[in-house]
């Protein structure tokens, strides 16, 4: 009665789970399908969260488990085979299964808080002849380490309109959204300030006027020890592996001048960051711009400048190393942007699951425990 009782619990979690995708449209005819959808999202996450890496993977799992399965579903005819998975991902569409995992996740954590990194990464391995692969941009709560939305698209050039799309799908109220320089628009800046939340955006050359104003006011005011404007700054020094990188962080807060001239969304502050590393008897120097609407000191924005790489090494480089990203060879039209979708709600189940194993060892005791596996999933 006991393991019964258990079961059943495990069987109301993954309804409240499957409740986020219920109204994800199934282009199949409805008196032909075998395979409910809700069923198919289930053995499709359980087999991803499990390592799988494919749809023969996938099915595979479906066959050697459907005991397991089904503990959450009846199963009644089993599972689909690899190709029939293919072809049903294939046709789910794609922003609408990406507007399901934010419902869901935004259920998972609450409200956003702290900083939301926003960056694209390529499928490598998406591209179909005469089309380029898939570029997913994705948002990445760098605090809790969790992936909070994410909007395919044709190519890498294409971020500039997938971001409002990607902020228009979440509440970000009250958080911090930082993005490289293809996101510095004025566009993006009145979106996040629209949706009430604030904007570290790095400035380059795209920003062809801005940067340059920024540039010549900032080596005007060096040269005079910027005794003529308000700043704050602050100094780190991390050393690691033999190399030691000294950062200092300038905010320049009297942007009055800028914003009467650029008429920037928001804008409060113009923060500087200058890098040092030195390893061995070699040193390399880097100045970095970016516009800012919070008003903080340079101690506090400096982590902040910091914390967006958190999407590069804790979601990109996981993506590639422990879900094989880079290798996946699914091709056909929907089917990479929902199978990358689905990797990322592992991602953030096994990322959110007790315990200090690494997420590579995780993803293993998914494939070998099976009350380890279901409880991801009622977590």
């Amino acid at each position: 009665m006991d393991g019964l009782a258990a079961d059943g619990a495990v069987f109301r979690e993954t309804v409240v789970f499957l409740n986020h995708f219920r109204d994800l449209p199934d282009p199949r005819q409805r008196g032909k399908v075998t395979y409910p959808l809700d069923e198919v999202l289930l053995l499709c996450l359980l087999a991803v969260l499990a390592g799988a890496e494919t749809f023969v993977d996938i099915a595979l799992f479906g066959e050697k488990k459907l005991e397991l399965l089904r503990r959450f579903r009846p199963f009644r005819d089993g599972t689909p085979a690899h190709d029939h998975l293919g072809d049903i991902l294939a046709t789910l569409d794609a922003e609408q299964f990406q507007r399901c995992f934010v419902s869901w996740v935004a259920a998972l954590t609450g409200a956003p808080s702290g900083v939301i990194a926003i960056d694209g990464k390529t499928v490598r391995r998406s591209y179909q002849k005469g089309k380029a692969p898939i570029h997913m941009v994705s948002a990445f709560a760098a605090r809790q380490r969790l992936v909070l939305g994410q909007v395919k698209v044709a190519e890498k050039s294409n971020e500039i309109v997938a971001i409002p799309k990607l902020l228009e799908m979440m509440a970000i109220e009250g958080a911090i959204v930082t993005i490289d320089a293809m996101g510095c628009q004025r566009d993006i800046a009145q979106k996040i300030i629209d949706k009430k939340a604030d904007y570290v955006l790095a400035l380059k050359g795209n920003q062809g006027s801005l940067r340059e104003d920024v540039e010549l006011f900032v080596a005007e005011q060096k040269a005079t020890a910027f005794k003529d404007t308000k700043i704050s700054r602050d100094q780190t020094v991390d050393g690691d592996h033999g190399r030691i990188e000294t950062r200092t962080v300038t905010v320049i807060h009297d942007v009055d001048w800028l914003q009467q001239r650029h008429k920037w969304p928001g804008l409060k502050a113009v923060v500087i960051v200058e890098s040092i590393r030195e390893i061995g008897d070699k040193s390399e120097r880097e100045t970095r711009f970016y516009i800012t609407s919070l008003v903080l000191l340079a101690s506090l924005l400096g982590p902040i400048v910091r914390s967006h790489w958190a999407v590069e090494n804790s979601l990109h480089w996981v993506m590639d190393m422990i879900f094989r990203d880079d290798e996946c060879r699914i091709r056909t039209e929907h089917a990479p942007a929902n199978f990358t979708t689905l990797k990322h709600m592992a991602h953030n189940l096994i990322r959110k699951a007790p315990g200090k194993d690494s997420l590579r060892l995780k993803r293993k005791v998914a494939a070998w425990d099976d009350d380890f596996l279901a409880s991801l999933i009622a977590a």
